[in-house]
């Protein structure tokens, strides 16, 4: 049975990880600028090749957080459900789930358009 503790940190999770994924993706814009700048100025080319691994690396994060907000949304979803069900319908706790419900919604539909 789910309690609200489960969805308070259910939610949690699921911020916690929007959070994680815009950070991953301003740190990608941050290390592609520096690859571009240390191209232009004919950086030496071991410190390049080391530059292209980090900025590798860095995307290669986006798409790992983005498998983690699918499956902490789906599974917020289904303790959401199961805290209704268990005849709670109102609360903080319940409000800020749906919020950050349709919070992590809207951002999965402005990412894919």
């Amino acid at each position: 049975m789910a309690t609200l503790r489960n969805l308070k940190i259910k939610t949690s999770t699921c911020k916690r990880i929007v959070k994680e994924l815009h950070s991953y993706e301003k740190e990608v814009e941050r290390e592609a600028a520096k690859t571009a700048d240390m191209k232009s100025n004919g950086a030496d080319p071991y410190d390049l090749k080391q530059q292209e691994n980090v900025l590798a690396e860095s995307r290669m994060m986006v798409p790992d957080c983005h498998k983690r907000l699918e499956a902490a949304l789906t599974d917020l979803k289904g303790t959401l459900a199961e805290v209704e069900e268990s005849g709670q319908k109102e609360g903080a706790e319940i409000d800020d789930a749906r919020s950050t419900i349709l919070e992590v919604e809207q951002f999965f539909e402005s990412s894919e358009v």
